[in-house]
């Protein structure tokens, strides 16, 4: 049974023809709006160290800017006061606006006249840690502080407990002096209240960024980390002495008589500050030890400043990360969160960062310098392959939520409030990838369930997701004429086409070795059934896009299971059942199918008068999952048939939904955990993706018809929900996967990245792509055309369909 993932070959089966691409639909022309809109963006002016200076706060930076442009460039501009302790000369990016030599008084004076002055810049946030500024306890902060009379936040990156008088002075004073302080754990929050009396309302915790990563990938011999399938302990960053490396060595001899062939790794150079006190003197000590100790085989130094991505080749080969630091006033360690992020266990000595984030069976605590400890808790977790894969489970769903992307928008609603902005903070739109669809789909079709990123062949295939998968793949091969979008195509048109039996009717579940499910018999299979004919209907909607055969065979498909339409009693599948026949019909202008729309609409209109009311203009007596689909297939009904009745049920409905879901400029969808109930107060939380996507695609319909701006806004607050706003303030789209989360609960989001979720996101992100701009102009209350069309035969480049032996076809297209 071949499960690898499909590649499609210029020999695919299926012919398709080239679409034109399109540029971009605007809502509004960009050369008509005003000056002042296009230049309007507040500058924040970050005051940190920055690469290509060596150092950890410059690479936090580095990463926060980037998230903080990625997502919110539209909103906010970023500039850089890179902070230089020498007369080292560093070669910035363009983002740098000043320099600052933190060992010069006068600079600090001269700093902030160019603060004061620079009409551009809305606020300063500084990055904060003592040995950065000059002067006793880098005071020479304190004097930039009292002259910038713009808004300043200040992050602390160290804060120490019990501090004597000249240092709570001096914190006291920053405090005083800015507006709001961020620290990275609770810990930190707690002890600037304590021991520095900070009032807790001048506190913010926004945790230590990382990074998303995909999952670990299988180490081939010829790769460069392969180390002969060894398993690796490793410890990264710039090396000095309070990183306590000879702790390690002190524990490998014990951890070598039980696993012989283990490899540590301690990767990263010396300290730049350390190489001018002391050179290598550090480095050198632990060579030595190395030496003394007969770990030569057991060790390997890799001694260099590695880039991101080098770096987290070397974490997803490492088997067990050891973080040995002694300082118990390190309150941040940017090391151990990427280690998690990239799906190592950790074992850690307790600072604060660790104790917060290593709980509850995500890691491992050891005492500071206990190298017995160490050892023992090494030699646990490679005694026990589960343990170690519970371990990095744990972590991945303790550590994502502090992902770059979360910690922008941590960051971004901060400034905002700082500001009193009154503009509506933007969220940009992530470019569309197809990674993690083309990682789940292998050549039979697309697997249901994943774990994380990883897809869980065991949960085999569903009607559902490759109904749902056809629809938006096909969406994306009209928009981008991607030709790696064709064997995906023809994967999910078999599967359904397979899936269909005599009777007309689809089965819905399918194990990996293609054979029908027990549960087939055992579930209502309408609301599947009528995913089916939507995706049929839908693709034959394209056939400017595909060959007549593959088109015809769609059409024969959906044909035959007309005769069980009328049949459906479920509200969703009939709902599906109009979408797919409105499509259909769009070309074919068959009377009959017409007939067929009005039969299910007036199904549904009788639905609806049996159970609304004054405040309750709904088709059931609870509102559940997929509730959009339901007046937007009215809206179709209406557009098939000319029906003012259809019209206006679909518009009294969708409009009651409306004022549900959508509370406080931010969208909440009905939740899994419990239906809501006419009359009774409506469940919170278990929102889930399919739900948002279904909203986005119905707005998008109610919009083009009915041209009434509030569907574009409450179009971009849905989508948003997607990209942080909501009550989670976490993404739910994973950019680096290319996969979507399986859903936001209360407290936390489901990190699994299912088919469900990772098409819905995919369906939503095609629709918003129609809108190029989702302009000022609709925060300013202003009407706006739309210019938004559908593509039609005539806007298509078609390429004349090679011959094909139909023959051949037709037994591929049905051999498993």
């Amino acid at each position: 049974m071949n499960t690898s993932p499909v590649q499609p070959q210029n020999g695919s089966l299926i012919v398709y023809k080239e679409p034109k691409i399109n540029p971009p639909i605007f809502l509004v022309d960009p050369k008509n709006l005003s000056i002042e809109t296009q230049v309007s963006k507040p500058e924040i002016l970050f005051v940190t160290s920055f690469p290509n200076r060596e150092c950890g706060i410059a690479t936090y930076c580095q990463d926060l800017l980037k998230s903080i442009q990625d997502q919110f460039g539209s909103s906010f501009s970023v500039a850089v006061c890179a902070l230089e302790s020498d007369d080292s000369k560093y070669e910035y990016p363009d983002c740098v606006k000043y320099v600052l030599k933190t060992n010069d008084f006068d600079a600090y004076y001269h700093l902030a006249q160019k603060i004061n002055d620079d009409s551009n810049i809305s606020l300063v946030f500084v990055q904060h840690e003592f040995g950065l500024f000059g002067g006793e306890m880098g005071d020479y902060y304190i004097q930039l502080l009292s002259l910038i009379n713009k808004p300043v936040i200040t992050s602390f990156h160290t804060v120490l407990p019990n501090p004597d008088t000249n240092l709570k002075n001096a914190v006291k004073s920053i405090a005083m002096l800015t507006d709001k302080i961020v620290v990275m754990t609770k810990k930190s929050a707690k002890i600037l209240q304590n021991d520095y009396d900070i009032l807790h309302e001048k506190l913010e915790v926004i945790h230590h960024g990382t990074h998303l990563i995909c999952s670990q990938k299988i180490i081939e011999k010829n790769d460069k980390n392969y180390y002969d399938n060894r398993p690796v302990l490793a410890t990264f960053g710039l090396l000095g002495s309070n990183k306590s490396i000879e702790t390690a060595l002190d524990a490998l001899p014990s951890i070598i008589e039980k696993f012989p062939n283990v490899l540590y790794l301690i990767i990263g150079k010396t300290h730049p500050e350390i190489i001018k006190n002391e050179g290598e003197k550090y480095r050198n000590f632990l060579e030595q030890k190395v030496i003394d100790l007969g770990l030569k085989n057991n060790v390997t130094f890799v001694n260099k400043y590695l880039p991101l991505e080098e770096l987290i080749e070397y974490l997803q080969r490492t088997t067990i990360y050891l973080f040995t630091s002694k300082d118990p006033f390190q309150a941040v360690s940017g090391t151990f969160a990427y280690a998690m992020a990239s799906g190592c266990p950790v074992i850690s000595t307790p600072i604060p960062h660790a104790k917060e984030m290593l709980r509850n069976g995500t890691g491992i605590i050891v005492d500071f310098q206990n190298a017995n400890q160490l050892a023992n808790a090494t030699k646990q977790l490679l005694n026990s392959p589960d343990l170690l894969q519970q371990k990095s489970l744990n972590g991945l769903h303790k550590i994502v939520p502090t992902a770059w992307q979360n910690s922008a928008i941590a960051h971004i609603n901060l400034i905002n409030k700082q500001l009193k902005s009154e503009v509506l903070l933007k969220y940009d739109i992530p470019e569309i990838s197809l990674k993690h669809i083309k990682r789940l789909t292998t050549k039979k079709g697309m697997i249901q369930f994943s774990q994380i990123d990883v897809p869980d062949f065991g949960s085999g295939y569903t009607i559902d997701d490759n109904a749902r998968a056809l629809v938006a793949v096909t969406k994306h091969y009209q928009l981008t004429g991607d030709k790696t979008d064709l064997g995906l195509i023809e994967t999910y048109l078999k599967f359904i086409i397979s899936c269909q039996q005599e009777d007309g009717s689809f089965l819905n579940y399918v194990d990996i070795e293609g054979q029908f499910m027990e549960k087939n018999q055992d579930e209502n299979l309408e609301d599947a059934n009528g995913r089916a004919i939507w995706a049929l209907g839908e693709f034959t909607a394209f056939s400017h896009l595909f060959d007549s055969f593959h088109i015809k065979m769609a059409e024969h498909c959906l044909n035959k299971s007309l005769q069980n339409i009328a049949k459906l009693r479920s509200p969703r599948a009939i709902a599906f059942s109009i979408k797919g026949l409105y499509h259909y019909n769009n070309s074919k202008k068959e009377i009959r199918i017409k007939q067929l729309i009005t039969k299910l609409a007036d199904d549904l209109v009788s639905k609806y008068r049996g159970v609304s009311d004054t405040k309750w203009h709904w088709f059931e007596d609870y509102l559940t999952y997929g509730n959009s689909v339901l007046p937007q297939a009215m809206l179709y009904a209406h557009l098939a048939t000319g029906s003012a009745l259809f019209k206006s049920v679909a518009q009294t409905s969708f409009d009651f939904l409306l004022t549900v879901i959508f509370k406080k400029d931010q969208i909440k969808v009905i939740s899994n955990q419990g239906w809501h109930v006419k009359g009774k107060t409506a469940n919170k939380f278990g929102e889930q993706p399919i739900d948002v996507a279904y909203t986005v695609m119905a707005i998008d319909l109610f919009y083009e018809v009915f041209k009434d701006k509030k569907y574009l806004e409450k179009m971009t607050v849905a989508f948003d929900w997607f990209l942080g706003k909501n009550h989670l303030k976490q993404i739910v789209y994973n950019p680096c996967t290319g996969g979507c989360y399986d859903s936001l609960e209360e407290n936390h989001l489901n990190l699994n990245q299912g088919a469900e979720s990772t098409v819905s996101y995919l369906l939503s992100r095609l629709t918003i792509e129609k809108y190029a701009i989702l302009t000022e102009d609709i925060n300013d209350n202003k009407h706006v055309e739309s210019k938004h069309r559908e593509p039609t035969a005539k806007t298509i480049a078609i390429r004349k369909p090679k011959k094909l032996n139909y023959f051949r076809q037709l037994v591929n297209l049905f051999l498993y």
